[in-house]
């Protein structure tokens, strides 16, 4: 019998993962649960349906997920954006909640980079707001 890390990919190690913290918030009073990149190896399809378990999630806690994927940065309630700000002295971590229009543009990078096009802000207004 092998050790779970060196017979499972990275995806589905992220599965296993959500779905035993899935788990354990359903029998245990949690306030929040937060997940940190736990898509990891997953896209398409199936960071979907992680999206999808972590909006059901939140329905009776509150969940705090850390993510590149625009399938599970979408299905939030409230979005963040995390960048660190330099100056000759120091380098400083900010955090700014963003506005719809934000989310949009933030949303529209993850699927194209840096300049999305028209067809990347479509697609980030469908994954927003249908």
């Amino acid at each position: 019998m092998a050790e779970m890390s060196k017979v499972a990919s990275g995806g589905e190690l992220s599965r296993l993962m959500l779905s035993i913290k899935s788990i354990v918030a359903q029998y245990t009073a949690l306030p929040t649960i937060i997940f940190d990149e736990i898509d990891t190896g997953v896209s398409g399809e199936v960071a979907n349906k992680v999206g999808q378990i972590m909006e059901r999630l939140a329905q009776n806690l509150q969940v705090i997920t850390i993510t590149h994927l625009p399938q599970i940065a979408s299905k939030g309630q409230s979005h963040y954006f995390v960048y660190k700000d330099d100056s000759e002295a120091a380098t400083f971590t900010r955090i700014k909640q963003l506005s719809n229009d934000e989310r949009v543009l933030e949303i529209a990078k993850m699927l194209s980079g840096d300049k999305p096009g028209e067809s990347a802000l479509q697609n980030a207004r469908e994954l927003l707001f249908s």
